[in-house]
């Protein structure tokens, strides 16, 4: 076992447990509790609500498996970039590392601003400093990196417990304290039209909604490199992990079936909150703002881990800062956190993350498609590399997957070009900023 960091070097200290808790905890979140009422306004029934819920709950799974085969064959530490740059070379690597650091930067300014919203939602004399409260939260997981690995991943670890014991414990009180909704027997659809043209559309547009629910399921494969034995504890961890959040989504979806009737599942906005008013009464708000509260911590913690390792990747491979890929000898690369916090609070104090985050379902998406990609085309121009895990079912399963992501793209783009033409911007700039990290790295 690596007992001390060096440039370019991290600690090989994760196992499983970790795995699994930055799978589950980087990935369910306050999405849960709002997206079934969206779903259910979109199909009107149970049995299609489930559905869509156990077809994203297999895209999921699928693009496990494939992602699964990349990161026991490339066990280093970027995840997405890592395939993209082996397969493609450095534009492309750089590119998906960028738009996936961008994302990720995004997604933690707006995480924390629902910390702060949260916060004040529960300790009203905190009004007007939401932003305040943001970068505090910002800061003290900035705090645990800073100290290392160990303290980052058993934050990471009690956290995902917590949300994890949270979610089973809400869905406990659904079915023993709450009253079965006329729904919970399959009645109570709502009236829509039922041609199949209409509930393709229905599936497709609630289908978008879930599979962005369930982004976070590649989480364990930014990782690898400081695993103990990659090779075997990755297919263990993602598998485990994505198989539990499977699990609790379906539970969760259950539970608001069973007390809501489906005409008040539909029209709500949070349901869950609805469904904790009816079991808890007046407290009701309060719990399922504490659960949201709870359910966002290790989704921040995981995302820092992210975008820093994204960044230290880069930095690893010359295409970006050298110094980024500087690690203390706690573990953590410091100066690709410390960057990724300065990104986080310009979004934050500037509001414009609003914009980024319209658009990074796209470039979440965008990534995994270009990281099936690389499945597909290393397979053909290296099959030579060792594969420790060989992705089930190839190459249908690894197809559908990328398939799965293409319609998402398509439908993005006609359902919201405006976002569309900003992120292919945004991929544009990334060309200039190659050629001038590149540039500047061969000066020095």
């Amino acid at each position: 076992m690596q007992e001390k960091g060096q440039e370019g070097r991290l600690l090989r200290i994760l196992g499983v447990g970790f795995g699994v808790a930055v799978t589950v905890g980087g990935t369910i979140g306050v999405g849960i509790l709002r997206t079934p009422g969206t779903v259910a306004s979109l199909l009107g029934h149970p049995l299609l609500i489930i559905s869509v819920w156990v077809l994203g709950g297999l895209y999921a799974l699928l693009g496990t498996n494939s992602v699964l085969e990349l990161g026991t064959m490339l066990p280093q530490t970027g995840g997405w970039y890592v395939f993209a740059r082996r397969a493609f070379g450095d534009y492309v690597g750089f590119t998906v590392g960028w738009s996936d650091w961008l994302a990720q930067c995004a997604t933690l300014a707006i995480l924390l601003i629902a910390i702060g919203e949260f916060s004040i939602s529960l300790f009203p004399f905190l009004a007007g400093s939401t932003r305040t409260i943001a970068i505090l939260a910002l800061l003290i997981f900035a705090i645990l990196h800073w100290l290392g690995l160990r303290s980052s991943s058993r934050a990471q670890e009690w956290t995902s417990l917590v949300k994890a014991i949270g979610f089973l414990a809400f869905v406990a009180c659904c079915f023993v304290l709450g009253g079965k909704s006329p729904a919970g027997s399959g009645r109570d659809p709502l009236p829509m039209p039922r041609t199949f043209s209409t509930v393709a559309s229905a599936l497709v547009i609630a289908l978008q909604s879930v599979i962005y629910t369930y982004d976070g399921w590649y989480c364990a494969v930014y990782f690898t490199e400081e695993d103990l034995n990659p090779a075997k504890n990755l297919p263990r961890s993602a598998l485990g992990g994505v198989l539990i959040t499977i699990g609790v989504y379906l539970l969760v979806n259950l539970a608001l079936l069973y007390i809501l009737p489906i005409s008040r599942l539909a029209s709500t906005t949070l349901p869950a909150a609805d469904a904790a008013q009816q079991i808890f009464g007046g407290y009701g708000s309060q719990i399922i703002t504490a659960l949201s509260l709870a359910s966002l911590l290790s989704i921040i913690n995981a995302t820092l881990m992210i975008g820093t390792r994204v960044l230290f990747a880069m930095g690893r491979d010359g295409l970006f800062s050298s110094k980024a890929a500087h690690v203390s000898e706690s573990g953590t690369p410091r100066l690709a956190m410390s960057l990724t916090c300065v990104a986080v609070v310009l979004l934050i104090t500037t509001g414009t993350f609003t914009r980024l985050i319209a658009i990074a379902a796209f470039f979440f998406v965008a990534v995994d498609s270009a990281g099936f990609l690389a499945l597909l085309f290393l397979r053909k121009r290296e099959p030579e590399l060792a594969r420790p895990y060989r992705a089930w079912g190839y190459p249908w399963t690894t197809g559908i997957v990328l398939a799965g992501s293409t319609l998402f793209l398509l439908g993005n783009v006609i359902n919201d070009t405006a976002n569309s033409l900003y992120t292919l911007a945004l991929i544009a700039i990334s060309y200039p900023a190659y050629m001038l990290v590149t540039r500047r790295q061969k000066l020095d």
